[in-house]
């Protein structure tokens, strides 16, 4: 796997290009705006967008949708319990995260335990509500993309609508720490981690 970390948008977030180098085959996981580097290095390395795949509906991870979706043509995959999000710019707060009203229909949703392939990536869809009602995560080899779920030593915000500690943190003993404790967590904010590191030193769970 090829993957690449890109910082998008004013609150910086953490968007992701995974590529499967073989059959060049790609997704974009949370485009929270443009990202021209991004773009460029899809381009030099010959990639093909098959999924834009968003943990959830928050401006700051969708402002960059609607432009991956038309620049790409590829489907926006989502879970539906945020389409309160995906349908609403009010309700995601995009005008105020990156200066435009941004608002879309996911065209495939997906739940827990659910799976894409892309070229010889099997990716595995985690339910995993908490900071918001329809987030999700992504597992794919020894990777995974956590979202706002988890993040280093820390956990996402659960004060906004539809959030839930008690949710949230039923998410990360539910799904990710039986997952092995080297898995490389790969958040939606801040640097890195490992469920292993977590599991021993993130003071809020």
């Amino acid at each position: 796997m090829d993957i690449k970390q890109f910082y998008t948008g004013p609150i910086q977030v953490n968007t992701y290009l995974c590529a499967d180098e073989e059959s060049k085959e790609a997704f974009i996981v949370d485009p929270g705006d443009i990202c021209k580097p991004m773009d460029n290095y899809i381009e030099s390395n010959g990639y093909k967008i098959k999924y834009i795949i968003l943990t959830h509906g928050h401006g700051d991870h969708i402002c960059g949708v609607p432009y991956y979706k038309e620049k790409f043509g590829c489907p926006i995959v989502a879970n539906e319990k945020d389409n309160v999000f995906f349908n609403d710019p009010r309700a995601n707060q995009s005008l105020a995260m990156c200066g435009r009203m941004v608002k879309f229909t996911p065209d495939i949703c997906v739940d827990d335990g659910d799976t894409l392939q892309v070229g010889n990536m099997t990716l595995h869809i985690l339910f995993t509500p908490g900071h918001s009602p329809g987030g999700i995560s992504i597992y794919v080899g020894n990777v995974l993309f956590s979202g706002d779920t988890l993040f280093a030593e820390s956990v996402g915000r659960t004060d906004f609508p539809g959030g839930s500690f008690a949710e949230l943190r039923k998410s990360v003993y539910g799904k990710f720490y039986p997952l092995p404790d080297n898995t490389f967590v790969l958040p939606g904010h801040m640097g890195h981690t490992t469920i292993g590191h977590e599991k021993i030193h993130n003071p809020f769970l």
